[in-house]
């Protein structure tokens, strides 16, 4: 990419549609990474999500953004098969929601979260942190690994950049570090989707830069998964990535190609508030101009 930079200001008229749904709640193809239709979510009376159509194909690079509360990671949860919708449909892999063992289909689909690395245990190594991701676990110790297991290990931290720190407790790493290990982790199985739950929330700037950079690289990666990444910054998101989904009050306000997407428009519809976006050297920013009405 050059040095240009692209600039879309509130009110211009080259904001295009973008359908609110990407392929719709029509047939999945076998194709499919995975297929959302009619999606709802209620907790407690409360509506956490609620008509959502969402569909990812091998080799798509989605980011998630929208405001705090507005379902993001209860959505990542459906897709990753650790909660069932109140209503719709929902296919991974090829495997349906309610009709499929999501045990099995969980150990397809790689998953971070702040949630997940609390849980990890500080005195583990990262070497044994990752390792016991081929089994979905969180410590080593419930299974048996042979050498070939330890080889995949190192070898998918050496991919995220870390092989390093493989004999290192995993309590005494940086939180950058933590997260990329936790990336390698999920990269430990032969998955067929990768969710990354607000993977560079709390890190600073140098941790930050470092796990984009690591992104970058799976992105650029044709063999790697498909991937979604939630995060609450557009200066977050890895370069390559290929598409977005806004979601905003439980809905999605816009999903589709990136550069569709993410316009100053639409972006300051999702969070009420009047914003500029940019786009150079393949990173986005945004900032605000003024007051927008709230959604």
């Amino acid at each position: 990419m050059t040095a240009e930079t692209v600039r879309q200001r509130s009110g211009r008229a080259r904001d295009r549609p973008v359908r609110r749904s990407v392929g719709g709640g029509g047939r999945s193809s076998d194709a499919d990474v995975l297929t959302l239709a009619g999606v709802r979510l209620i907790r407690d009376a409360t509506t956490i999500l609620d008509g959502i159509d969402w569909r990812v194909r091998p080799g798509e690079r989605w980011v998630m953004l929208g405001p705090n509360g507005s379902g993001k990671t209860s959505l990542c949860q459906i897709i990753s098969f650790y909660l069932h919708p109140s209503a719709g449909s929902v296919s991974v892999l090829g495997g349906q929601l309610g009709r499929v063992d999501v045990r099995a289909l969980r150990l397809r689909i790689g998953l971070t979260s702040p949630a997940l690395a609390a849980m990890m245990q500080p005195r583990l190594t990262a070497e044994q942190i990752v390792v016991a991701g081929k089994h979905a676990a969180l410590a080593h110790w419930w299974h048996t690994y042979d050498e070939t297991d330890w080889m995949q290990a190192r070898r998918s931290l050496e991919r995220v950049g870390c092989l390093d720190h493989a004999g290192q407790r995993f309590g005494t790493l940086s939180s950058g570090e933590r997260q990329r290990v936790l990336l390698a982790r999920a990269l430990m199985r032969d998955v067929g989707l990768l969710v990354l739950d607000e993977p560079t929330a709390g890190l600073d700037l140098t941790g930050r830069e470092q796990l984009i950079q690591t992104l970058a690289g799976l992105a650029r990666d044709q063999t790697a998964p498909a991937l979604v990444v939630v995060t609450h910054h557009v200066d977050e998101i890895p370069p390559g990535f290929t598409h977005a989904l806004l979601l905003a009050s439980g809905r999605i306000a816009a999903a589709g190609p990136i550069d569709q997407v993410l316009t100053s428009n639409r972006l300051s519809a999702c969070f009420g508030l009047a914003l500029e976006v940019e786009h150079r050297h393949g990173r986005w920013r945004a900032w605000a101009t003024g007051v927008a009405d709230p959604l």
